[in-house]
């Protein structure tokens, strides 16, 4: 029979993950939620066009979003929406690469309660998150040929969402580790035990508002579960089979429900776990690509008319 550890060092072990925890926290909240304006506009002129980043704020329904733009107003428009926790920073790499920015402008926004959209206040309806993000792209259609969605994790949620909601805006959609089946997901315990009332004021805003998020996503989820077959425009799924976070079977998901997507094709990557941004992000680039150059088609066999 295995001694138990004496009362002392059980409370010090205690004791000590929980300091660890939310060291992590902190250290994540610090090094990639909050980039300003000004740092993160001096991390994104690194590009080869000269192409400065511009920062705007679009307010509607009470919430403030953030949102910045780079590039040039003549090529098709990709907008990157982030998941949680994290912010538009999370797209440096990709803001920034030459290879992107020579076919297309980049909108990268703030999710409302990330960043510099009102932060640490949460926003549980990917319904009303959509809305605020359609009236930023509404705003810039006329000056692009097409729209792509670039939604990674939560943050594909809500770029499904736009696509059924606002169908004739989106010309492309790229689901990357995206959660969109009901319930197939990782919950962690402490999303529930940290939201006590007597904990929630040790977080950080961004990891309040991602368990709050992640509390609601399966009623959010069954709200749209009727609503794939609105979604008409070129969707690719991109998926780790080793994924621990998002399940696997959300892609599978997705490609059983876009029964009207114009092309659609799913890819379920071998080894590869949440973290397709840093391991896989040329094949997301040879993805946005493929979007472009289909809207570049559908657009010239309907003769400039969406």
């Amino acid at each position: 029979m295995k001694a138990r550890l004496p009362l002392v060092l059980r409370k010090k072990r205690l004791y000590f993950s929980v300091a660890a925890f939310l060291f992590f926290i902190y250290a994540y909240d610090f090094m990639e939620m909050r980039a300003s304006s000004e740092a993160f506009g001096r991390a994104l002129a690194e590009n080869p066009f000269g192409y400065q980043a511009h920062f705007s704020y679009y307010e509607a329904g009470g919430r403030k979003v953030r949102y910045l733009e780079i590039g040039s107003d003549s090529l098709p428009l990709v907008v990157f929406i982030h998941g949680a926790p994290s912010s538009s920073s999370f797209w440096k790499g990709l803001l920034r690469d030459s290879s992107l920015l020579s076919k297309a402008k980049l909108l990268a926004v703030d999710r409302p309660g990330y960043g510099y959209s009102g932060y640490g206040v949460p926003e549980t309806s990917v319904k009303k998150q959509a809305e605020l993000i359609a009236d930023i792209i509404k705003e810039k259609r006329g000056r692009h040929p097409a729209v792509i969605l670039h939604g990674s994790s939560y943050g594909g949620t809500v770029a499904a969402r736009i696509a059924m909601d606002f169908p004739a805006l989106v010309d492309g959609l790229l689901l990357q580790s995206a959660s969109v089946a009901p319930g197939e997901e990782k919950t962690f315990a402490f999303s529930r035990i940290t939201e006590n009332l007597l904990l929630r004021w040790l977080l950080p805003g961004s990891i309040h508002v991602a368990n709050v998020e992640k509390l609601s996503h399966q009623v959010q989820l069954d709200s749209m579960a009727n609503l794939w077959a609105r979604i008409r425009s070129a969707v690719i799924v991109l998926h780790g089979k080793a994924d621990s976070l998002i399940y696997p079977s959300n892609a599978l998901y997705a490609q059983e429900h876009l029964s009207n997507a114009s092309y659609l094709e799913v890819e379920m990557l071998d080894g590869r776990k949440h973290d397709l941004l840093w391991t896989k992000k040329d094949l997301l680039l040879s993805s946005l690509n493929k979007l472009i150059e289909l809207s570049a088609h559908r657009v010239a066999m309907s003769g400039g008319e969406r």
